[in-house]
């Protein structure tokens, strides 16, 4: 999706995006003439607000929450591989 869908979809300022951006808890795709946002991406916007605004979490919070939601996630795709290799016939 577009910037600006982003921004609509999101429900957020030009200048909180540009803060996330900078900060790298939001990092779109800008292989495009567009910069181009993902339903990930979307999804990851949504707990940001959800934890600055409903929980009052700081700026150094949101760091380490999404440090460790991604490392969760990148242990999961690994599990993921794991368990495919472990399902294939050994030779």
């Amino acid at each position: 999706m577009t910037k600006q869908q982003f921004l609509t979809s999101a429900g957020l300022e030009v200048q909180t995006l540009e803060f996330w951006i900078e900060q790298q808890w939001l990092v779109p795709d800008r292989t495009t003439a567009d910069t181009g946002f993902s339903d990930t991406d979307l999804a990851r916007a949504h707990l940001i607000r959800d934890l600055k605004g409903d929980f009052g979490v700081n700026d150094e919070g949101i760091d380490v929450i999404l440090h460790l939601v991604d490392q969760i996630h990148g242990l999961r795709q690994a599990f993921e591989h794991l368990h495919e290799d472990l399902k294939r016939p050994s030779r």
